[in-house]
């Protein structure tokens, strides 16, 4: 689907005669970090098929850009968490957990996130079109903060009040090879040119996604 799915719009984009296309790239593209903080020209790294398939994508993007000047630009997102969220992405599996009981489990805890508020994450993507890029320029959108995953199970702990415990679930754990150990942002070149910039803290983030699945637990 991400393959063949923007084969498909470039087609269409350039068929259309578009003004520019926004393309969602993706920090799993980089695996994990040779440098740190990343940047947009850190190698890419297929480290999962789901990485392997949005590098071909992003990919796809610079080659219509190149060959057909379909005007485009890529936005490369860290990890988006907030309300509506996936029940399967790992904040919300944590959340929902942590409401119902004190004892969670989940996969490995050592890998490192630059968590983003979804919030932050659509500015992102505004401020990014905005500026008026079309040669398939990348952008990253992260805080440059990076927070492990047992971490971000203390700071949900200490927002409900609870000491939370974690036992280790092997069905959880991603095959080795495969795991991304660490993600952080370089997000300079997005705040350089497009004047763009995260404003909403973890702990912040954290709440507002704690409260909205408080909310609608079972709905």
């Amino acid at each position: 689907t991400n393959v063949t799915g923007t084969l498909n719009v470039l087609q269409a984009c350039r068929d259309a005669s578009i003004g520019q296309l926004v393309h969602t790239s993706t920090s799993e593209v980089y695996g994990t970090a040779r440098t740190v903080p990343i940047r947009e020209d850190h190698p890419l790294q297929g480290q999962s098929p789901y990485s392997a398939s949005k590098i071909g994508a992003d990919h796809l993007v610079e080659s219509f850009s190149r060959s057909f000047e379909v005007p485009a630009v890529i936005v490369r997102p860290f990890n988006t968490y907030g309300p509506r969220q996936s029940a399967r992405a790992i904040i919300p599996t944590v959340i929902s957990q942590a409401l119902t009981g004190d004892t969670l489990r989940l996969g490995s805890l050592e890998p490192t996130r630059d968590f983003n508020f979804v919030g932050d994450t659509v500015s992102g993507f505004l401020d990014v079109a905005a500026s008026g890029v079309t040669n398939a320029e990348v952008f990253n959108i992260g805080t440059g903060t990076e927070i492990s995953i047992g971490e971000m199970v203390e700071r949900v702990g200490q927002i409900l009040g609870k000491q939370l415990q974690v036992e280790h679930d092997p069905q959880r754990m991603r095959p080795p090879a495969s795991e991304v150990e660490r993600l952080i942002a370089d997000s300079s070149k997005a705040r350089e040119r497009c004047g763009w910039e995260p404003r909403v803290t973890f702990d912040e983030g954290l709440q507002r996604t704690i409260s909205w699945i408080a909310e609608h637990q079972g709905a």
